[in-house]
């Protein structure tokens, strides 16, 4: 296995954990918070979304996938307290922008020397991740950051145990 193996796999791991558990979840159910302070789930995931794009593009510069219009800012640190669902999409297109973005991503990966993966890579990234690589496992694994949030919720609707 070589680098981009690792980050391919990273990323598959954290797609599939995150994106099961979203899998039985409806659009109202997507507005749930875990708890009193935390962010309900469809701004997670236009939070990760929208953190890759930007993340990517940081790296890669206009390699991310175009979101649509206020994207990003309709899943800002100004909108966590929204509750309006109205604001917010739903599951499937979430899931399908998911896809999207996620597709750029493994295509600049693609596209990249394992050169390029041991960069330096943008200052503000590199008390943490200090090469490109690093940055890339970041984007991989940042679903994992926020999936344990999605149990609590999944407990709360009585849904099934998944892992």
């Amino acid at each position: 296995m070589n680098g981009k193996d690792a980050i391919r796999s990273a990323m598959k791991l954290s797609d599939m954990v995150f994106r099961s558990y979203m899998s039985d979840l409806d659009d109202a159910e997507m507005m749930r918070r875990p708890c009193e302070g935390c962010n309900h789930i469809a701004w997670q995931t236009g939070h990760l979304i929208a953190a890759e794009v930007s993340i990517l593009n940081s790296i890669a510069p206009g390699a991310g996938a175009e979101l649509p219009a206020k994207f990003a800012e309709a899943h800002s640190k100004e909108t966590i307290a929204s509750d309006d669902a109205s604001a917010f999409l739903s599951r499937e297109e979430y899931l399908a922008l998911w896809d999207n973005v996620r597709a750029a991503t493994l295509q600049t990966l693609e596209a990249i020397s394992e050169e390029q993966l041991n960069a330096e890579s943008p200052e503000h990234f590199r008390s943490f991740c200090p090469t490109v690589g690093d940055v890339f496992l970041l984007i991989g694994t940042h679903p994992m950051m926020h999936a344990g949030q999605l149990v609590p919720v999944r407990r709360q609707l009585g849904k099934p145990v998944l892992f």
